[in-house]
């Protein structure tokens, strides 16, 4: 099979431009169409479709879903983005830069709901599903064709169609040999798009800037290009120990992903969405003093998990139960993704700020939508980065003569002493 059809399933080997069974110039063409088995699977817009979705007044408004005029933004509608809103962008640029925007505020249950209607529908394909956060999850379907009727290009066209049918959002699909580039791939021709990479994928992304790349955030980006590399071309035509010598293993990894390679397997126990530390006070607590002293120590003990776990993530959540047994949480989206109990307690204790004066009962901590640190690069010469690796040699201390062989001062405050 060289070419499909998204919209009535036709196959051939002929690459055409449209399909000579319905017409559609949906057709997707590709050499290694029938070879390629590992998809990378990213809702369009998911928590600003779902709202449009469930309000069709909006359809055609731009659409932001995020806090209010402190807060930041979670999802942008593609209406919005033509404005210039996006992710993570502070909500007082974002009504800057469209002014017409209806703002929403996240409804985090009815988007679980849709997630798992999606990956439900994915998972009667295969089992071997990796998601990286409510809207997004890579896929191997490798060795699934007699079980479900045709080859993965094919099985991924359906379940495109069977989601906008039945949930009535809609998806983008890439299709690659491997995690990367199927990620890439998906991010190509949005929304409602089908995009496959493969050996051309290296000449593909020669002329692409080196932001492109996981992991290689704004910080890094400009440290690269910085030293010379501006693009991922830049990058592949580079002597791989220069790399390393610049980067230590991740210049390794840059390398690799330069030429499109990447040996991450689809890892369904990598499977993680989140994070999360608690406790529950003895009595209830209202002072900023009492409920930070609660709250140190759990960053602490998340941070740590995180760096074992292999883990780091850009979203902070905050949680309190009040007396009344009501639950409080507050998300906030950091620029880069962290693993540090200082970045926790920090992101954490400003959400803390504007929800003291009155008791609670329960306060806790979490990391959401987590990725592997594997995606993290070295955040060079950033507070994040020297913070990382004191708490990093606290760590191995800990680990060879015990947790309280190295104390925060934090957690000596008010008269505590180690136990």
């Amino acid at each position: 099979m060289k070419a499909i059809c998204r919209d009535c399933d036709w196959t051939g080997e002929q690459p055409v431009e449209r399909c000579p069974s319905c017409g559609s110039r949906r057709v997707v063409r590709h050499a290694e169409l029938d070879t390629l088995a590992i998809a990378h699977l990213d809702c369009d817009a998911f928590y600003a479709s779902v709202e449009k979705r469930d309000r069709p007044e909006l359809r055609d408004r731009p659409v932001i879903i995020g806090g209010g005029k402190r807060g930041v933004v979670s999802t942008a509608c593609y209406v919005a983005r033509l404005s210039g809103v996006g992710s993570a962008m502070p909500m007082f640029k974002a009504l800057k830069a469209c002014p017409d925007a209806v703002v929403l505020k996240p409804d985090f249950a009815k988007y679980q709901v849709e997630s798992q209607r999606i990956l439900g529908a994915l998972a009667q394909l295969t089992p071997l599903i990796q998601t990286l956060s409510l809207d997004e999850a890579w896929v191997d379907l490798s060795g699934t064709e007699r079980l479900n009727g045709g080859p993965p290009a094919l099985q991924l066209t359906r379940l495109q169609r069977r989601i906008e049918a039945e949930v009535g959002l809609t998806v983008s699909i890439g299709l690659a040999p491997n995690r990367f580039l199927a990620k890439v791939a998906s991010e190509m021709d949005k929304p409602r798009g089908f995009t496959v990479l493969g050996s051309e994928a290296p000449a593909l992304l020669a002329p692409r800037p080196v932001s492109i790349l996981p992991g290689v955030g704004p910080v890094f980006t400009r440290t690269l290009r910085s030293d010379g590399f501006a693009t991922v071309g830049d990058l592949a035509g580079a002597d791989p120990r220069d790399l390393i010598r610049r980067y230590g293993d991740w210049g390794l990894r840059l390398h690799h992903l330069a030429h499109g390679r990447d040996s991450r397997t689809v890892n369904p126990e990598h499977d993680r969405k989140g994070m999360s530390a608690e406790t529950t006070f003895n009595e209830d607590l209202t002072s900023v003093e009492d409920l930070e002293a609660q709250l140190w120590p759990l960053c602490d003990k998340l941070a740590a998990k995180a760096r074992r776990d292999g883990l780091a993530s850009r979203v902070v959540v905050l949680k309190l139960r009040r007396t009344d047994f009501k639950i409080v949480t507050r998300r906030a989206t950091l620029p880069e993704p962290v693993q540090t109990a200082r970045a926790l307690f920090a992101a954490a204790r400003s959400m803390l700020a504007s929800e003291l004066g009155r008791p609670y009962r329960l306060i806790g901590v979490g990391m959401a939508e987590v990725i592997d640190a594997v995606d993290v690069p070295a955040l060079f010469e950033t507070a994040e980065a020297r913070t990382l690796k004191t708490e990093t040699a606290i760590d191995a201390l800990r680990a060879k003569f015990g947790q309280d062989a190295v104390m925060a001062g934090r957690s000596l405050k008010r008269g505590s002493t180690p136990t």
